[in-house]
């Protein structure tokens, strides 16, 4: 029962994967003798904790009831519950004047100023509190947050597009594309997922990107992600849509930064996610000094023959690097391919 409800959880959770950091993703789920009660999520960094949510949605179902059924129940989380407070008050006080009587959650809170804080406290007010029940699912949403939370530095996915031969761009005179529709539309589930998308001048110059979110997966609430653009010269078209359009002031451009230096600045604006989406040169740069921790690769059924490979050998350093969690799955006309890297 307890991993059935979890589940459910998780569920929710992930409806607010890429629309609440600085904040963690998470989900929870209210339950007595057998039945959700009610149940809901985080869906913005500012507004209520899942906790509170789900208790919101109990009290807005039952009204006067509520009181009655809130005391006694069982409180689904995937992380575990807030102590402190922030931008909101302490999701323990609210779970602890309900009346709930137990909490399950599923991961403990990484930051080791928090961690056990909610156990201690929810059982000094005898609630009875159990741990770890699909924590390896609640970890695997809580990733970045995890990562950025310990670390400072967002958590890095590497996307890219390309041919059977390695080259994200085509032979001069092609389309600009090397993937189909379908492809391209599933990469922006990855754009859905992320706080800053992060290209090189070189792409700048030669595609113009909008970097922009679209298509009918777009999540309504969900932040412009920061448009980052990396150049040694500085020299950059200032007619192009990333300094003209309407999302202009979501454009960053660091000139002569290293790529760990850019991260280590994200992370300080609270940006826990990032995409790299090209090209070659920051690709290199991020696989030679291990700064990925997430591969996506979009790759087409043609040989290029020419054009920029999406690694730069002459550049890269540190040996082969080998993928785990593999997954692979067609996309239209494409396959895609991804991954976690491991870690040092």
């Amino acid at each position: 029962m307890d991993k059935m409800f979890m589940r459910t959880a998780l569920h929710e959770a992930a409806k607010g994967v890429g629309l609440t950091s600085p904040n963690p993703p998470v989900g929870c789920v209210i339950s007595k003798d057998g039945i959700i009660l009610g149940k809901g999520y985080h869906r913005k960094a500012g507004k209520p904790h899942a906790e509170r949510e789900a208790l919101a949605a109990v009290r807005n179902q039952f009204g006067d009831q509520a009181a009655r059924l809130l005391r006694g129940a069982t409180l689904y989380v995937t992380l575990e519950p807030c102590s402190t407070s922030g931008r909101t008050p302490p999701c323990t006080d609210g779970i602890i004047e309900a009346g709930i009587k137990r909490v399950v959650y599923a991961a403990t809170d990484p930051n080791p100023h928090h961690q056990g804080e909610a156990a201690r406290l929810l059982h000094s007010n005898g609630i009875e509190v159990e741990t770890g029940v699909l924590e390896n699912d609640a970890l695997e949403q809580l990733r970045p947050f995890n990562k950025w939370v310990t670390t400072g530095i967002p958590w890095v996915i590497a996307k890219a597009a390309i041919s059977l031969d390695g080259r994200i761009t085509r032979p001069k005179g092609e389309s600009q594309w090397l993937t189909g529709e379908k492809a391209r539309a599933d990469a922006q589930k990855l754009r859905l997922r992320s706080d800053a998308i992060i290209v090189g001048a070189g792409t700048v110059r030669a595609d113009n990107p909008l970097l922009n979110l679209r298509g009918p997966g777009k999540k309504t609430g969900k932040d412009q992600p920061w448009r980052v653009v990396l150049t040694r010269s500085g020299q950059l078209p200032q007619d192009a849509h990333l300094f003209t359009d309407e999302h202009r002031n979501r454009t960053l451009v660091f000139k002569r930064r290293s790529l760990q230096h850019v991260l280590k600045a994200l992370g300080k604006k609270g940006v826990t996610t990032v995409m790299i989406e090209g090209g070659s040169s920051i690709l290199t740069q991020a696989f030679s000094q291990n700064l990925v921790d997430e591969v996506c690769f979009y790759i087409a059924p043609f040989v290029s023959g020419s054009g920029i490979p999406v690694i730069d050998s002459a550049g890269f350093t540190g040996g082969s690097k080998s993928i785990h969690d593999l997954q692979m799955r067609k996309v239209g006309h494409d396959v895609r391919i991804s991954g976690l890297m491991p870690r040092n």
